[in-house]
């Protein structure tokens, strides 16, 4: 189910101990973002008790790819002048600026998301379902469905998507991980990202690719 490796990885993502980091493992089945919300909501995490600091200073970085075919703007803000001009914090916001312009996300965190309009994705969804020849049974597509819509979440939203650089995290896993390691709560505020002739007919390049096959 998860491993001595899995316990310490918690461990240095969350500052928990190492007891709380297997309770939690073993209670959300050794899924590492489902623990640490475990341990963020029993306050056991040292950066859910950061939660409530106010980050007031950070910086915006940019980053532009490929000759000026992908631009982007990224304000992460931290609590201290002094964390922001570290060599660590600013290596952070430069590697998730060029997230953004690898995995292309809409938004920051899932709670931006149009409600109304999930709800009205989950109703198409639904129906595609059961108009198939041979629709299962509702509950199942439900299930589907809620599947469905998670990982358009993880699509979509910056916090839920999985760090180019090494899938096997997230960048919200990689946040906390930040927060642990530099002492400070760290949040990332905003951005925009610019792709060159989006939305224009025109021949489709995959700037994306080409950003996301830099950063492996």
């Amino acid at each position: 189910m998860f491993t001595a490796k899995d316990v310490m990885t918690l461990r240095e993502m969350s500052g928990a101990g190492m007891m709380d980091c297997k309770k939690a493992l073993v209670e959300c089945d050794g899924n590492m973002d489902k623990a640490m919300d475990y341990l963020r909501e029993r306050s056991l995490a040292a950066s859910a008790k950061k939660a409530g600091r106010i980050a007031a200073e950070g910086i915006v970085d940019s980053y532009i790819h490929l000759g000026g075919k992908i631009g982007v703007l990224l304000e992460v803000n931290c609590e201290t002048d002094f964390v922001a001009k570290t060599d660590d914090f600013k290596q952070l916001v430069h590697d998730i600026a060029m997230q953004i312009a690898a995995a292309k996300p809409t938004y920051v965190r899932r709670e931006e998301v149009d409600q109304e309009e999930i709800e009205k994705e989950k109703e198409i969804l639904k129906a595609q379902a059961l108009n198939e020849p041979n629709p299962k049974p509702l509950n199942i597509i439900e299930k589907m469905v809620d599947g469905r819509i998670e990982k358009y979440y993880k699509e979509v939203c910056l916090m839920e998507q999985p760090y180019v650089k090494d899938p096997s995290t997230t960048i919200s896993a990689l946040i906390n991980e930040a927060t642990a390691k530099i002492g400070e709560k760290i949040s990332i505020r905003r951005f925009v990202r610019y792709e060159m002739g989006e939305g224009l007919e025109k021949r489709q390049d995959n700037f994306a690719e080409e950003v996301m096959g830099q950063m492996k």
